[in-house]
Protein backbone atom coordinates (compact mmCIF):
# COMPACT_ATOMS: atom_id res chain seq x y z
CA UNK A 1 0.00 0.00 0.00
CA UNK A 2 1.38 3.65 -1.08
CA UNK A 3 1.54 5.46 1.67
CA UNK A 4 1.13 9.67 2.12
CA UNK A 5 4.29 10.32 2.29
CA UNK A 6 5.34 8.10 -0.87
CA UNK A 7 2.76 9.77 -2.94
CA UNK A 8 4.05 13.33 -2.20
CA UNK A 9 6.85 11.72 -3.37
CA UNK A 10 5.94 10.86 -6.82
CA UNK A 11 3.57 13.85 -7.22
CA UNK A 12 6.57 16.39 -6.55
CA UNK A 13 9.10 13.94 -8.70
CA UNK A 14 6.18 14.45 -11.05
CA UNK A 15 6.15 18.11 -10.85
CA UNK A 16 9.83 18.42 -11.72
CA UNK A 17 10.09 16.13 -14.55
CA UNK A 18 6.56 18.43 -15.86
CA UNK A 19 9.00 21.40 -15.57
CA UNK A 20 11.87 20.08 -16.44
CA UNK A 21 10.74 19.33 -19.87
CA UNK A 22 8.57 22.64 -20.39
CA UNK A 23 12.35 24.56 -19.77
CA UNK A 24 13.83 21.89 -22.06
CA UNK A 25 11.72 22.57 -25.12
CA UNK A 26 12.16 26.21 -24.71
CA UNK A 27 15.36 26.32 -24.60
CA UNK A 28 15.88 23.57 -27.15
CA UNK A 29 19.26 22.16 -26.05
CA UNK A 30 19.91 22.02 -22.31
CA UNK A 31 19.04 23.36 -18.73
CA UNK A 32 20.78 23.98 -15.46
CA UNK A 33 19.49 22.49 -12.27
CA UNK A 34 19.61 26.05 -10.71
CA UNK A 35 16.74 27.46 -13.64
CA UNK A 36 14.62 24.35 -12.91
CA UNK A 37 14.84 24.83 -9.29
CA UNK A 38 13.86 28.62 -9.76
CA UNK A 39 11.15 28.26 -11.77
CA UNK A 40 9.65 25.54 -9.13
CA UNK A 41 10.29 27.82 -6.68
CA UNK A 42 12.19 25.27 -4.58
CA UNK A 43 16.18 25.09 -3.33
CA UNK A 44 17.88 23.50 -5.95
CA UNK A 45 19.26 20.93 -3.32
CA UNK A 46 15.35 19.66 -3.07
CA UNK A 47 16.10 18.68 -6.39
CA UNK A 48 18.76 15.90 -5.46
CA UNK A 49 16.30 14.42 -3.04
CA UNK A 50 14.79 13.31 -6.42
CA UNK A 51 17.35 12.64 -9.06
CA UNK A 52 21.17 12.04 -8.35
CA UNK A 53 22.20 13.89 -11.66
CA UNK A 54 20.62 16.14 -14.08
CA UNK A 55 21.70 13.42 -16.80
CA UNK A 56 19.47 10.98 -14.54
CA UNK A 57 16.66 13.90 -14.80
CA UNK A 58 17.34 13.75 -18.29
CA UNK A 59 16.95 9.86 -19.03
CA UNK A 60 13.58 9.82 -17.04
CA UNK A 61 12.16 12.25 -18.49
CA UNK A 62 13.22 9.80 -22.10
CA UNK A 63 11.62 7.19 -20.41
CA UNK A 64 8.49 9.12 -19.55
CA UNK A 65 8.26 9.49 -23.01
CA UNK A 66 8.75 6.40 -23.63
CA UNK A 67 5.68 4.84 -21.16
CA UNK A 68 3.40 7.56 -23.16
CA UNK A 69 4.41 5.41 -26.38
CA UNK A 70 3.60 2.10 -25.20
CA UNK A 71 0.34 3.74 -23.83
CA UNK A 72 -0.38 4.46 -27.69
CA UNK A 73 0.42 1.39 -28.46
CA UNK A 74 -1.70 -0.37 -26.22
CA UNK A 75 -4.43 1.55 -26.59
CA UNK A 76 -4.64 1.01 -30.44
CA UNK A 77 -2.94 -2.68 -30.52
CA UNK A 78 -6.15 -3.38 -31.95
CA UNK A 79 -5.72 -2.02 -35.27
CA UNK A 80 -1.82 -1.11 -37.69
CA UNK A 81 -2.85 1.56 -39.23
CA UNK A 82 -4.45 3.33 -36.37
CA UNK A 83 -1.65 2.79 -34.28
CA UNK A 84 1.04 3.79 -36.81
CA UNK A 85 -0.77 6.91 -37.35
CA UNK A 86 -1.06 7.82 -33.37
CA UNK A 87 2.57 6.62 -33.17
CA UNK A 88 3.42 8.72 -35.78
CA UNK A 89 0.88 12.33 -34.82
CA UNK A 90 2.06 11.56 -31.13
CA UNK A 91 5.83 12.26 -32.56
CA UNK A 92 5.78 14.38 -35.80
CA UNK A 93 3.55 17.17 -33.88
CA UNK A 94 5.65 17.71 -31.04
CA UNK A 95 8.74 17.55 -33.39
CA UNK A 96 10.84 19.35 -31.29
CA UNK A 97 10.50 17.49 -28.78
CA UNK A 98 11.53 14.09 -30.75
CA UNK A 99 14.17 15.13 -31.96
CA UNK A 100 15.79 16.50 -28.94
CA UNK A 101 15.20 13.85 -26.33
CA UNK A 102 16.94 11.60 -29.08
CA UNK A 103 19.41 13.79 -29.61
CA UNK A 104 19.81 13.80 -25.70
CA UNK A 105 19.86 9.84 -25.50
CA UNK A 106 22.11 9.47 -28.03
CA UNK A 107 24.32 11.45 -25.88
CA UNK A 108 23.75 9.63 -22.57
CA UNK A 109 24.28 6.28 -24.24
CA UNK A 110 27.66 7.20 -25.08
CA UNK A 111 28.81 8.94 -22.27
CA UNK A 112 27.20 7.96 -18.82
CA UNK A 113 28.06 4.65 -17.39
CA UNK A 114 26.03 4.90 -14.33
CA UNK A 115 22.64 4.97 -15.05
CA UNK A 116 22.33 1.21 -16.49
CA UNK A 117 19.28 0.45 -14.33
CA UNK A 118 17.48 3.27 -16.09
CA UNK A 119 18.58 2.25 -19.56
CA UNK A 120 17.65 -1.41 -18.92
CA UNK A 121 14.30 0.21 -17.86
CA UNK A 122 13.84 2.06 -20.42
CA UNK A 123 14.55 -0.90 -22.90
CA UNK A 124 12.24 -2.98 -21.22
CA UNK A 125 9.60 -0.32 -22.13
CA UNK A 126 10.16 -0.42 -25.67
CA UNK A 127 10.40 -4.21 -26.05
CA UNK A 128 6.46 -4.21 -24.40
CA UNK A 129 5.57 -1.44 -27.04
CA UNK A 130 6.81 -4.02 -29.75
CA UNK A 131 5.48 -6.70 -27.82
CA UNK A 132 2.05 -4.81 -28.02
CA UNK A 133 1.79 -4.57 -31.65
CA UNK A 134 3.98 -7.52 -32.70
CA UNK A 135 0.71 -9.77 -33.65
CA UNK A 136 -0.93 -6.59 -35.54
CA UNK A 137 2.42 -5.97 -37.25
CA UNK A 138 2.71 -9.62 -38.72
CA UNK A 139 -0.68 -9.55 -39.81
CA UNK A 140 -0.12 -6.08 -41.59
CA UNK A 141 2.83 -7.52 -43.52
CA UNK A 142 0.88 -10.74 -44.75
CA UNK A 143 -2.08 -8.88 -45.93
CA UNK A 144 0.10 -7.16 -48.27
CA UNK A 145 2.82 -10.38 -49.01
CA UNK A 146 5.40 -8.78 -48.22
CA UNK A 147 8.91 -10.03 -47.12
CA UNK A 148 9.49 -7.41 -45.16
CA UNK A 149 10.33 -8.37 -41.38
CA UNK A 150 8.73 -7.07 -38.49
CA UNK A 151 11.80 -5.58 -36.97
CA UNK A 152 12.64 -3.78 -40.25
CA UNK A 153 9.30 -2.58 -40.75
CA UNK A 154 9.24 -0.73 -37.18
CA UNK A 155 12.69 0.57 -37.59
CA UNK A 156 11.34 2.10 -41.35
CA UNK A 157 8.50 4.07 -39.51
CA UNK A 158 10.95 5.33 -36.82
CA UNK A 159 13.04 6.49 -39.42
CA UNK A 160 9.99 8.16 -41.65
CA UNK A 161 8.82 9.56 -38.08
CA UNK A 162 11.90 11.09 -37.26
CA UNK A 163 13.02 12.84 -40.23
CA UNK A 164 9.51 13.71 -40.78
CA UNK A 165 10.09 15.60 -37.56
CA UNK A 166 13.35 16.86 -38.27
CA UNK A 167 12.06 18.89 -41.66
CA UNK A 168 8.57 19.73 -39.82
CA UNK A 169 11.22 21.35 -37.27
CA UNK A 170 13.44 23.20 -39.32
CA UNK A 171 13.15 26.57 -39.98
CA UNK A 172 14.47 26.58 -42.58
CA UNK A 173 12.58 23.94 -44.92
CA UNK A 174 9.29 25.23 -42.50
CA UNK A 175 9.06 28.70 -45.07
CA UNK A 176 8.91 25.80 -47.80
CA UNK A 177 6.47 23.96 -46.25
CA UNK A 178 2.61 24.54 -47.28
CA UNK A 179 0.32 22.68 -45.43
CA UNK A 180 1.62 20.91 -42.20
CA UNK A 181 -1.35 18.74 -42.47
CA UNK A 182 -0.93 17.66 -45.72
CA UNK A 183 2.61 16.57 -45.50
CA UNK A 184 1.64 14.61 -42.36
CA UNK A 185 -0.92 12.51 -43.59
CA UNK A 186 1.34 11.76 -46.57
CA UNK A 187 4.25 10.40 -44.19
CA UNK A 188 1.89 8.82 -42.63
CA UNK A 189 0.74 7.36 -45.79
CA UNK A 190 4.24 6.87 -47.43
CA UNK A 191 4.85 4.18 -44.15
CA UNK A 192 2.00 2.42 -44.32
CA UNK A 193 1.91 1.80 -48.67
CA UNK A 194 5.97 0.62 -48.11
CA UNK A 195 4.96 -2.93 -47.29
CA UNK A 196 2.94 -3.59 -50.39
CA UNK A 197 4.27 -6.75 -52.04
CA UNK A 198 7.95 -6.40 -51.06
CA UNK A 199 9.95 -9.18 -52.61
CA UNK A 200 12.47 -10.99 -51.08
CA UNK A 201 16.49 -9.67 -51.57
CA UNK A 202 18.46 -12.98 -52.80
Amino acid sequence: MTTLRQENFRRRKEKILAMAEVLLLENHNDITLSELAAELDIAKGTIYKYFKSKNQLYLELIILNEQRLLDISKQYHHNFQTYVSQYMLYNMLNSNRTILLHSIEERLTNNERKLNELFEQLYDIREQRILEIKDITQAYLESFNSAMSIRDYLSYIWTVTYGASLLLNSTHYQKAIGSRERLIKLYINQALMTPDKVSAIV
